[in-house]
């Protein structure tokens, strides 16, 4: 405790100019260090209170109102869109593309989608449409990752009842590939909770044997990215993992900041926290890895629909190095 009043008698007493001989900031600069290093440290336990106990020297009051300036700046969409977009050159695309048919010869793969909730507690307002399915209150994230798990695309402003088809279809990412924007021949891939599309690949309900259960196969292994993108995200900033106590536009913030965090850590290359924790315990499926497979589709632009998957099965397999193809 005696400490803690040391560093904030600091600020109090020196002026301006002993601040910056002797820290090389003056006031400004100090408080905007310690306001991130109190947000990194809520986002990453999730305990405003455990940010009080970091000897920062700052009273839970001023603790709540530094997080909540620092997640409003992050959460700008000047600043969200230098850090979470989606790319629509062709080197970009084709880079994606190589990088997800490495994985399970899945051809045409630009980006993964999914949703995961963010439990939250009951809001004073609106409070039945943020149940969701499993009966707690949350935010439904949709949520897309390159092969590498870095987010491309975030949307975190949706009522825990929300379907996944609801946000994606009032979602920037459909208009995307709709409008046409994104190329031709590029795939996300969802799982059936989504709506088959020419440009959203989603798994047969019912395989046959044969090409529509290797489809399958490829298909789960490939989306599995997306779970462990997820997993990765919950697990960097546990602040995701329990319940957050804050309102839901507040919560919205929360999420983006650290969809934000997280892909500067992929491109800093800076390594997951050494504790527990696996893939997103939202998701049904135990991904497992399986034998490598490989598609070669048509280049045709005006597939519709299931007609793309039909073509995905109809064409002409050539099998990799491996003795595993789809036919």
């Amino acid at each position: 405790m005696a400490n803690r009043r040391g560093r904030r008698d600091v600020l109090q007493t020196l002026d301006d100019r002993e601040l910056l001989r002797r820290y090389r900031l003056d006031r400004a600069g100090i408080m905007f260090v310690t306001k991130v290093i109190t947000t990194l440290r809520y986002l990453a336990t999730g305990k405003m209170q455990q940010c009080s106990s970091d000897d920062l020297g700052l009273s839970q009051s001023s603790i709540s109102r530094v997080i909540t300036q620092t997640l409003t700046a992050l959460s700008q969409p000047n600043i969200v869109t230098q850090f979470v977009s989606f790319p629509l050159d062709a080197r970009t695309l084709h880079t994606h593309k190589r990088a997800f048919m490495d994985i399970a010869g899945f051809p045409g793969v630009v980006g993964v989608i999914d949703g995961t909730h963010v439990r939250i507690i009951a809001p004073s307002e609106d409070e039945a449409v943020f149940v969701n399915r499993r009966n707690f209150h949350s935010i439904n994230v949709q949520i897309v990752f390159n092969a590498a798990c870095k987010i491309l695309d975030i949307v975190a402003k949706w009522p825990g009842s929300t379907r996944d088809a609801r946000m994606l279809s009032e979602s920037g990412i459909r208009q995307l590939f709709e409008r046409r924007y994104v190329p031709a021949n590029c795939h996300l891939l969802g799982d059936s909770g989504y709506p088959c599309k020419p440009w959203l690949l989603t798994p047969y309900l019912q395989p046959r044997q044969g090409p529509q259960l290797n489809y399958n196969r490829a298909h789960k292994t490939t989306r599995a990215v997306v779970e462990r993108g997820i997993g990765q995200l919950k697990r960097r900033f546990h602040v995701l993992h329990g319940e957050v106590r804050l309102r839901p536009e507040k919560v919205s913030k929360v999420i983006i900041a650290c969809a934000i965090l997280h892909n500067i850590c992929k491109v800093g290359q800076i390594a997951e926290p050494l504790e527990d924790g696996d893939e997103d315990e939202d998701n049904d499926e135990d991904v497992k890895l399986c034998s490598v497979y490989s598609i070669h589709i048509t280049t045709n632009p005006f597939l519709y629909k299931h007609t793309l998957k039909s073509a995905l099965l109809n064409y002409q397999y050539s099998p990799p190095s491996s003795p595993g193809h789809f036919l």
